[in-house]
């Protein structure tokens, strides 16, 4: 039987800083936990009902200041334009939002634009479904992942792995690539991991990208 971690979650304290960074007492704890699941499904939410073709959202970090009732969203993005809208009109409806989801607290959101978007195993992975749901054999995909990969020479390893019923074949089957080093059990790696699912006309594709980004020798200070 295998045991699978979380490349990210394995690496938290690390290498790796949170993705919610507050801290709270334990009879308040389990609500902002709730808080946060809310806030990050009502974003992902938000786009897709005023139609926004791609939000690029690669990150999304979340901080409380309880004493003055305040949560800063930093919501991190290769297409920042297409969050903020024309005029700032999507930014703004999504505070009004946000502030009457979240009551008798001041909402601040921070957009933080990402600069080299295929450094990102999101944005890789989000490529991939792109090409599938074009019917591109999923070899063909693979080899436009691994050209953008080596666009990067920053970028020290990666690994891409499909499974399902690939090119409509009746038994599902895994199929992966690796180039370079992609050392998983090395805590001080810096790995990059993103795990999204493709709706194709043969049924569900699982995706999963590892991206090595080379080595952090000293740890992060928070």
């Amino acid at each position: 039987m295998g045991h699978k971690t979380h490349p990210l979650g394995f690496r938290l304290g690390i290498v790796e800083e949170d993705r919610s960074l507050w801290y709270s007492k334990t009879n308040s704890y389990p609500s902002f936990l709730k808080e946060d699941y809310k806030v990050r499904e009502y974003i992902s939410e938000f786009f897709l009902l005023n139609k926004v073709s791609y939000s690029g959202i690669t990150n999304l970090i979340i901080k409380r200041d309880e004493r003055k009732k305040r949560i800063y969203i930093e919501i991190q993005s290769v297409v920042p334009g297409r969050i903020v809208g024309k005029s700032g009109a999507f930014l703004r409806k999504l505070d009004e939002e946000l502030s009457i989801l979240l009551k008798n607290k001041k909402v601040l959101i921070n957009i933080v634009e990402i600069k080299n978007p295929y450094t990102e195993a999101s944005i890789l992975v989000d490529v991939f479904m792109k090409k599938l749901r074009e019917r591109i054999s999923f070899r063909m995909c693979i080899r436009a992942i691994l050209t953008r990969y080596r666009m990067h020479n920053e970028l020290k390893g990666i690994k891409v792995q499909i499974a399902g019923r690939l090119n409509g074949a009746e038994i599902a089957r895994t199929e992966w690539v690796r180039e370079g080093r992609v050392p998983l059990q090395t805590l001080r790696a810096n790995i990059d991991y993103s795990y999204k699912t493709a709706q194709t006309t043969y049924g569900i594709l699982g995706i999963k990208i590892w991206l090595f980004k080379g080595e952090i020798l000293t740890k992060k200070i928070i």
